[in-house]
């Protein structure tokens, strides 16, 4: 995919996820949500995540890697909390380039799979080690 069509799909997405999805997912209470401690405002910010949880871990991949807001919230402090389940779990997460995303998304929930595989174009993997 060229850089040009890439930012096109991006805008066009998190257009949508912000404005549309998001919003209405949040309220779903089976929804997982990551909440990061925003970069600029220092508020919570919430945002609908699919994942697993593996023992005292919980994996995820962002589609668009480090242009995600949540990413660069993590990259600004990686405490962060996860709603798994409608319990709320804190945690540290880790950024994880060097994982392979596509072979984590296989072991992931299938439906958000597959959405991360069609609408990501940079595909970063993400563990929040949970405490407690």
């Amino acid at each position: 995919m060229s850089s040009r069509s890439g930012e096109f799909k991006h805008r066009v997405v998190t257009r949508f996820q912000r404005h549309v999805a998001n919003p209405l997912n949040r309220r779903l209470p089976f929804q997982v949500l990551l909440e990061t401690t925003g970069r600029t405002s220092g508020l919570p910010r919430q945002t609908p995540v699919g994942g697993r949880r593996v023992g005292d871990s919980f994996w995820l991949v962002s589609e668009f890697g480090y242009k995600s807001q949540y990413v660069r919230n993590i990259q600004a402090d990686p405490k962060v909390r996860v709603r798994i389940a409608g319990r709320w779990h804190h945690g540290t997460a880790h950024l994880l380039p060097e994982d392979d995303a596509v072979a984590r998304l296989r072991t992931l929930p299938r439906f958000n799979s597959a959405a991360v595989r069609a609408f990501g174009i940079d595909l970063l993997t993400v563990r929040v080690d949970l405490e407690g």
